[in-house]
């Protein structure tokens, strides 16, 4: 059995990102670890805050309650601050993710990679899927991490398949039930750093069906009810919600090119 470090930016980024593989991974007896890079500090603020308690609190408490749906063994912090989208001025805070030195938060990950003697390290493609600033170090991180930690692990990229969110896109107009506002999401339009959002199907590597165990995806992402776009994913019918998180997808660096389905561990 293997130990899978998945590095996330920001809590609820696993539940939408890779918390089929998560699970199906617990489940086939691999120890599953989730670290987040940063505290998530500058999500959507509750409305039903508690007497001295904070959006971090309240996102560590939600981070918690995914993990014991995925079976995650562990949660780990880097200990950064949520750097904002591209452009927002908290890119430069002190504490940010952004700012941060690589060098010293790739050694804070491969502490981590040593005392799990970690198998495989999961992180972003080179774009972190749309851009974010946040996303865009955890890759940069993670690589560098996995290069200094004790014994290297393999390095998996989460992404998304450019080529499918097209068809789901088209089909999605050709239905009626784009248009207002459906451009938003048209993966060949220039996301959060300019480029197209995910991969091209050419370029991942990895296909996972996590269909089987998507009820527990959904119930991942319930936990980290308190963010307004977990709302909206949540609020898609079933058959919708199935098409767009039913498959989970990876690059892995250095793999001759092709498409493998299942899990790549």
């Amino acid at each position: 059995m293997s130990t899978i470090v998945f590095v996330h930016a920001h809590p609820d980024d696993e539940a939408s990102q890779t918390a089929g593989t998560m699970r199906l991974a617990a489940d086939a007896g691999h120890r599953v670890v989730c670290v987040y890079a940063t505290d998530g500090d500058h999500g959507t603020v509750p409305s039903d805050l508690a007497d001295g308690e904070t959006v971090v609190d309240r996102r560590r408490a939600e981070a918690e309650a995914s993990a014991a749906v995925l079976g995650t063994a562990r949660v780990a912090w880097l200990g950064y601050a949520d750097s904002g989208m591209t452009g927002w001025e908290q890119n430069a805070a002190d504490r940010s993710f952004h700012s941060a030195d690589p060098r010293e938060a790739a050694s804070r990950l491969a502490a981590i990679l040593d005392e799990e003697d970690a198998d495989v390290v999961t992180g972003y493609d080179w774009h972190g899927g749309y851009g974010h600033p946040d996303h865009v170090k955890v890759h940069a991180v993670v690589h560098r991490a996995a290069a200094d930690a004790r014994r290297q692990p393999r390095v998996l990229e989460a992404s998304m398949n450019r080529d499918l969110l097209r068809r789901l896109y088209h089909a999605a107009r050709e239905a009626g039930v784009a248009g207002e506002g459906g451009e938003d999401w048209d993966p060949d339009q220039p996301a959060d750093d300019g480029n197209p959002i995910g991969s091209p199907e050419a370029e991942l590597h990895w296909h996972v069906d996590v269909r089987p165990v998507l009820a527990v995806k959904r119930e991942a992402l319930a936990s980290h009810a308190s963010q307004e776009d977990v709302g909206w994913m949540l609020g898609m019918p079933e058959e919708q919600y199935a098409l767009v998180f039913g498959d989970e997808w990876y690059r892995e660096p250095g793999r001759p090119a092709g498409l493998t389905s299942g899990l790549p561990f």
